[in-house]
This record gives structure tokens, sequence and C-alpha cells, in this order.
């Protein structure tokens, strides 16, 4: 059991964890229920760093939790926001080429706009708020939760892709862990059940959009809706 959450731990962020923890027979997929609970952690982590810096002027305070939060996660996500945006704008509505481009480890100008943009929104929604807020505990939590509720509902469309190995996890588990993230989000009070309504509508949104184009989802558009949801979580607190 253990070894799922710190396999998750050392896929979804830079924390050092065991290398054993990648190693043998058993299934990757064993990780995804402890996403939610990553997301956690990674909030704890935040809301730490928001601690201390809640002398701090509001944009620098800003500023240094936005780049706290990219050095922790090691930019995964952003990488697979970048992929999908200039997929979805060079792929003209056509899935293979689509799929073709977002194998392309060079990101173009609409991915660097997407990612510059998201970034820009999740800072201003940040400068916007006290810290050290619940906000920076609810938006990697439900950004997390994100990806198990994908998996879960939506097939995958690469056979060796870097998500592959997730597909299988025991829905009970899964369920249990998505339950305790909608909890923890409504326990924080009418913002938190704000930010819970607006990660459900990217979720429902960007898996139409997937769905649509693709026939499923990817490892990148999986890295975008966690963008994205942390984005739509901290924008719904801020507002």
């Amino acid at each position: 059991m253990m070894r799922g959450l710190f396999a998750a731990i050392g896929f979804l962020t830079r924390l050092p964890v065991p290398a054993r923890v990648f190693d043998g027979a058993r299934s990757p997929s064993a990780q995804l229920a402890w996403y939610p609970a990553v997301g956690l952690l990674i909030g704890g982590l935040l809301w730490c760093l928001g601690w201390l810096l809640s002398g701090a002027p509001p944009l620098l305070a800003a500023a240094l939790l936005l780049a706290g939060w990219v050095v922790l996660t090691g930019a995964l996500h952003l990488d697979g926001l970048a992929d999908s945006a200039d997929a979805w704008v060079g792929g003209m509505g056509d899935r293979e080429r689509t799929l073709a481009i977002m194998k392309d480890p060079r990101s173009g100008p609409i991915g660097v706009t997407a990612v510059v943009l998201v970034l820009l929104l999740k800072f201003a929604a940040l400068a916007s708020l006290p810290h050290p807020s619940a906000v920076l505990v609810v938006a990697p939590l439900l950004g997390r939760a994100a990806l198990t509720f994908a998996f879960m509902t939506t097939p995958y469309v690469r056979s060796a892709g870097i998500g592959s190995g997730l597909v299988g996890e025991s829905p009970l588990a899964c369920t249990a862990a998505l339950l305790l993230a909608v909890v923890l989000s409504v326990l924080t009070g009418w913002h938190g059940v704000r930010a819970l309504v607006a990660a459900l509508l990217v979720f429902a949104w960007w898996r139409w959009a997937c769905r649509r184009r693709l026939g499923g989802m990817t490892g990148d558009t999986c890295g975008a809706l966690t963008e994205l949801t942390e984005m739509a979580v901290l924008v719904a607190w801020a507002l």
C-alpha cells in the first residue's frame, strides 16, 4: 500500500523517494488512488510556505508561492498543458495530427502562450488572497483528484504512453479517495464548494473535448487537466 503512495509522490513531485518503489512487477496503477493524497501533501507544503510569507508584500508572496509550486511539481503538468495547446491548435481537428504534435518535445508559440496565461491567472489569484489560505491546499488536492477521476472514467488512447500503466486501479480505492477530496473541499466552506463546482465544470468540458477530438485522454491532456483545474479553483476562490 505504502509503495503506491511513494510511487505517486515520486511521479507527481520532485520530493525524493526510494528508487525501489518503482521496481518489481507491481502495476503502477497502485499509485492512482493516492493521487489526491499527494495533492494534499503538496497543498500542505504550500500552506506552510504561505504561512512563512504571511508578512511579505502580496505580489512578492504570490510570486514566491507560484515559484515554489512549480519547483515542487517539476513543471510536470505545465509541460502537458503546453503540448496539449500546441496540438489542439496545430492538429486542426484531426486526431492523428493532434497526437503526433503532442509527441514533439518542442513547444510552439501557442503552448508558451497557454502556459503564460495559466501562470498569470494563478499569480493574480494568489496575489488577491491573504496567506496562508485554504485554497493552497484545495487547489492541488482537486487538481490531482481530477487525474484519478479522469483515469476512472475516460479511455487512455496511447497503449504505450506514460499513463497506460495507471489504467485498471481498484474502483473502490479510487472512489474513496475522490470522496475524501470532495469532503475536505466542502469542509472549507462556501469558497470550497464554489471551487469544487469550478473543478467539476473544467473536468466535464475538458473530458468532452478530449473524447471528441481524440477518443480519450493522453498523459499530456491529463497534465493540462490538472493545470486548468488548479487555475479554475484559484480564480473561483479569489472571485
